[in-house]
């Protein structure tokens, strides 16, 4: 199982400098992805900005969105600037995509909420043709230079049942978002049983998100940055912000449970913004 961290987009008051040391960081103590997650009514740093920074910091280092909410934006102007990342990080790109249950999201946007789902299914036709070098939406040129594999590998985030045959049509893999790792074994197993069913061949790759911080000076920042962000959830929040791993023996245990449920790659999302986290994590879990 791979392993990667995130990055400290969603955490509160990070100077936009950190965002790129964190990524050389990470790419210096071989993690293999650098993630991001995706809100709009949150004083978070915008996914695509933030990866394309780290884009330009690093070299080999993945970079994955985890999960950025393909209905908020308008489709013509997604595959454009997806395609420029693709292009300057040289294929190192992957897009967890969803449509994500946040109402607040959409209307500050003013994108439909109900219907997102049939719009990202649209949309994903869209990305599809437009990174392929197809004119789309009446253009008579592409809407943005040619991605450097024909598409831009995809992951899809939801529940499985909907996931699934979206994954299966565009030959994508799956991505949990904060599962324990007992909660994520029945979810990957049911992904991959409608997975099957829609037609999907072969072995889907298979990404789960999990919090943590490490140093006890670090644990009551990070109790309060995962409150704030899950707080719409009320007494889950809870759970969630007590949930995050928090010593070294805590990130390598999970590790391995989900290792042992089949996960393909793990990321590791951070809780508080200061650049020792990476070193840290990489001292716990890249020397298991």
């Amino acid at each position: 199982m791979q392993i990667g961290i995130g990055l400290p987009n969603t955490v509160l008051e990070v100077p936009g400098r950190l965002l790129v040391d964190w990524a050389s960081r990470a790419e210096e103590r071989g993690f293999s992805s650098l993630a991001t997650i995706d809100r709009i009514a949150y004083p978070s740093y915008d996914s695509l900005t933030a990866l394309t920074a780290a884009a330009a910091a690093t070299e080999r280092i993945g970079l994955l969105t985890n999960v950025l909410l393909a209905p908020l934006y308008q489709p013509v102007h997604l595959a454009k600037v997806t395609a420029c990342l693709d292009q300057i990080s040289q294929g190192r790109l992957t897009l967890g995509l969803g449509v994500g249950g946040r109402s607040d999201d959409y209307q500050l946007t003013g994108r439909s909420f109900g219907d997102r789902g049939r719009r990202f299914d649209a949309d994903l036709e869209l990305l599809h043709q437009a990174w392929a070098g197809e004119p789309v939406a009446g253009s008579p040129f592409p809407v943005g230079p040619p991605t450097t594999r024909g598409r831009i590998p995809l992951l899809i985030g939801g529940q499985p049942q909907l996931a699934a045959p979206r994954a299966a049509r565009w030959e994508a893999g799956f991505t949990l978002g904060g599962a324990p790792p007992a909660m994520a074994a029945g979810a990957i197993s049911e992904f991959k049983k409608v997975w099957e069913q829609a037609g999907g061949t072969g072995q889907p790759r298979v990404l789960a998100l999990t919090y943590f911080s490490l140093g006890e000076e670090h644990t009551a920042e990070s109790l309060h940055n995962l409150r704030s962000y899950y707080g719409f959830l009320g007494d889950w929040a809870e759970q969630i912000a007590g949930g995050a791993s928090r010593t070294p023996a805590a990130v390598k245990e999970t590790a391995d449970a989900f290792e042992a449920v089949g996960v393909d790659e793990l990321i590791f999302d951070p809780t508080v913004a200061d650049l020792d986290q990476v070193d840290r994590l990489a001292d716990a879990v890249l020397r298991r």
